[in-house]
């Protein structure tokens, strides 16, 4: 089928499309498999023991920047401009990544015995914290992303989706109690990982002959600091609610909360695939008719922010029904929740394409700013509004918090007032632009 559609392209092309073909596919697959499962376990645990689950991963999930130390985007750039050095880059980056996993794993081990109180919920955490070294083997991702040849990770990852959701059915068959799950959760990157590295024997070659060069490990962390710094603060503004809410409520609470945000990763998935369909074509308008690249910019910013408003409206008023006939009536609390935090995909979506704009524009050095930003104002209003509101206020704090980051801020940014500005005249009046997504695909 896909032959059929690319018989008549060019070489490079071909491998374009395919490249994204899989990459949408494996999205598509992966999520909607990750979503229908994660309503049968929820259905199964109930609230509390589903939002314990939910704490333990956030737990995880904010030190895993510590893990990754910002290497991902500095490897594939590397590998891209030194294709013949792949194997000194790989393995000197698979070293780094182990070092930092192993950092990570103890300062979550040193944060619980400070902070955590329930031993329980303790060695969970320390169980899901082993994902900090399996997902060293992300270094092989990077380099099939590196080569624009997706399809081979993108099928393994589809296959751990697969098995993965036949092990969560089996222990809901079973009746399996909630550790089991959290092993099995944790399980899921050990497949992948596994099937990362069959891909890469298959393909490529052996792990014997990657290599470590001591005199790249200083390169690597420079050049990767300044993405640590953003990333933490994203991490950290995007999970640190609901490890709030488990402190300052308790894990109902988290359980209605995660069921709500189990739903903005498809809600922000169509403005998604518009913005990446979009900003290749934009790059090369701003290359060879700059004199049309901000008007098309504009409607770039229309499409996207109007497309998500329009998403979000249907889901907010249908907020009701969704929870009923998915998670069903033990998690009607969520359906409050859902209904404000719905609006956190528009600033998502507003932070997203402006985020690509930064890039084309080459000024994201100024983005840690937004980022770090961002964090504060999550943490505090979190902390000013969840004794008061509960759920309710956490939800508010996300939504301010995610367009004081990609909107208010560029206003104090010099560099991204232009951004503020469209940004400002998309809300305005950009919804008359979502019937000429023809002009800003006009071929160039």
């Amino acid at each position: 089928m896909l032959k059929k559609y690319t018989s008549k392209l060019s070489d490079n092309k071909k491998k374009i499309f395919a490249n994204v073909f899989w990459a949408f596919t494996g999205k598509v697959i992966n999520m909607a498999g990750a979503l229908l499962v994660g309503i049968l376990v929820a259905r199964y645990l109930g609230p509390s023991q589903y939002g314990l689950m939910n704490y333990v991963v956030s737990y995880v999930t904010i030190f895993t920047i510590i893990a990754t130390f910002g290497l991902d985007n500095i490897e594939i750039r590397e590998l891209s401009k030194q294709p013949l050095n792949r194997d000194t880059v790989l393995g000197t980056t698979f070293r780094i990544r182990l070092f930092f996993a192993l950092i990570a794993f103890l300062l979550i081990g040193a944060t619980l015995w400070l902070f955590e109180s329930d031993s329980y919920t303790s060695i969970m955490v320390l169980v899901y914290s082993s994902t900090v070294f399996s997902g060293c083997f992300n270094v092989i991702r990077n380099y099939f992303t590196s080569i624009v040849q997706n399809e081979y990770v993108v099928k393994s990852e589809i296959l751990r989706t697969i098995i993965g959701a036949l092990i969560k059915i089996a222990l809901l068959w079973l009746k399996a109690p909630l550790t089991y799950f959290i092993i099995a959760t944790a399980f899921d990157t050990v497949l992948v990982a596994s099937g990362y590295i069959y891909a890469y024997h298959i393909k490529v070659g052996k792990f014997s002959d990657w290599k470590y060069d001591k005199t790249m490990v200083f390169f690597m962390l420079k050049e990767s600091f300044p993405l640590v710094l953003s990333g933490a603060a994203v991490i950290i503004y995007q999970r640190i609610d609901q490890v709030m809410i488990r402190n300052m409520i308790d894990n109902e609470s988290v359980g209605y909360f995660a069921t709500a945000s189990k739903f903005l990763d498809l809600i922000i998935f169509v403005p998604s695939v518009i913005s990446q369909t979009l900003t290749p074509l934009l790059i090369r308008t701003k290359t060879t008719k700059p004199d049309i690249y901000k008007e098309r910019l504009q409607i770039f910013f229309n499409l996207i922010n109007w497309v998500s408003i329009i998403v979000v409206t249907l889901v907010s008023l249908l907020s009701y029904w969704i929870i009923y006939f998915t998670f069903g009536l033990k998690y009607m609390d969520a359906v409050p929740v859902l209904q404000i935090i719905a609006w956190k995909a528009v600033g998502t979506a507003m932070a997203s394409s402006s985020g690509q704009v930064i890039v084309i524009e080459g000024i994201q050095k100024f983005a840690v700013i937004r980022n770090v930003v961002g964090c504060v104002v999550c943490v505090a209003l979190n902390f000013a509004l969840i004794p008061s509101f509960g759920i309710i206020g956490s939800a508010y704090a996300a939504i301010f918090t995610v367009f004081f980051s990609g909107y208010f801020t560029h206003y104090f940014i010099p560099q991204y007032r232009f951004i503020a500005r469209m940004q400002t005249q998309s809300l305005l009046s950009g919804w008359r632009d979502l019937l000429k997504i023809k002009k800003i695909l006009y071929e160039n």
